[in-house]
């Protein structure tokens, strides 16, 4: 901290929006030139970071405190505790006292809903289904029949618990027959689940979304899917049935995985990648089949560069075939 001058905070903003009474933060080194310019009162660093003319809050890592630092500026939006006139609630149903439940919402049959759950406008959830404690669900989530929600689960606008997976069984005319999806989707403590996302059920056996397990807007988890322990997976990632991801893996947006594979502990797999096989632990895969990233960072650098390698290779190839039609002439 270089001015110890009393600063009044009132707002968490950008580096390059901050004005007068905003705090900032730069956990990206890449914004580090930043700082020279920025207008805030002051900021968050890195111990890294050399010294600067602005009141300055260190620490080991910025982005955390950044997120802290937010919620002590912004109250999130929570709904009255207790029950909406329009909401529909089976008989037999018992709402703890702190739930809130809201506009037209619809809770079935043999449902248990936790204490400090709150369930905003439109949501429906199916006959047995489960919510355990300090469960968030958004606008228009649907849980479908007994499937499991954790402790402080949140579902974004839209989320699908428990639709039917995809499963037909050819028939000899050539067309399909459905085949009963009976398993349930089980999610476990402090998952959270982006907006427009959808986990199916299987015909037999779990999906399981395991606990801390993060999944962005537009997430497809196939039937009988598994996604492990503190899992983050970003835009439009798409699991085929049964394939299984081992704890902490980080998978980038548009990433694809075949059915049945397995992603070993701590596995990165790089955005718009296609996984048609099993993956180790701690590898980095990159590409379509995807591959190690290494290897697929030095490839795509070549793959740049092989109209100009064409060109030179025809290039030498008629210099050849001119040296040969040379020495045949000299004999």
């Amino acid at each position: 901290m270089v001015s110890t001058e009393d600063v009044d905070i009132y707002r968490v903003a950008g580096i390059d929006e901050a004005g007068s009474g905003d705090i900032t933060f730069v956990s990206n080194r890449k914004y580090v030139s930043h700082i020279k310019t920025t207008q805030a009162s002051a900021i968050i660093l890195g111990e890294d970071i050399p010294p600067i003319d602005l009141p300055t809050l260190r620490t080991d890592d910025p982005y955390l405190a950044f997120a802290r630092a937010l919620e002590i500026f912004f109250t999130p939006l929570r709904p009255e505790i207790g029950i909406h006139p329009t909401a529909v609630i089976a008989e037999g149903v018992q709402v703890p006292p702190d739930a809130s439940i809201g506009a037209y919402a619809v809770i079935g049959k043999g449902c248990t809903i936790g204490s400090g759950v709150a369930i905003y406008p439109h949501v429906v959830l199916y006959p047995g289904v489960s919510v355990g404690d300090n469960c968030l669900l958004h606008s228009h989530v649907i849980v479908r029949e007994d499937c499991a929600l954790g402790n402080r689960v949140i579902l974004q606008n839209g989320v699908v618990v428990g639709s039917d997976g995809f499963g037909f069984a050819p028939t000899k005319d050539g067309g399909f027959y459905k085949i009963c999806q009976t398993g349930r989707v089980m999610i476990e403590d402090d998952v959270e689940v982006g907006s427009n996302t959808t986990i199916d059920r299987a015909a037999v056996g779990d999906t399981i979304i395991r606990r801390g397990a993060k999944l962005d807007n537009l997430v497809q988890i196939g039937h009988g899917a598994q996604v492990g322990q503190d899992c983050v997976l970003a835009a439009q990632v798409g699991l085929a049935g049964s394939t299984r991801l081992g704890k902490g893996v980080w998978v980038g947006g548009q990433v694809g995985f075949a059915g049945h594979l397995e992603v070993g502990d701590k596995a990165i797999i790089t955005a718009q990648s296609g996984t048609s096989h099993d993956i180790p632990p701690g590898a980095v895969m990159s590409g379509s089949p995807a591959f190690d990233n290494s290897a697929w960072l030095r490839s795509t650098a070549v793959f740049a560069k092989l109209p100009d390698m064409v060109r030179k290779l025809r290039a030498l190839e008629k210099e050849i075939a001119e040296l040969k039609n040379l020495s045949r002439d000299a004999k």
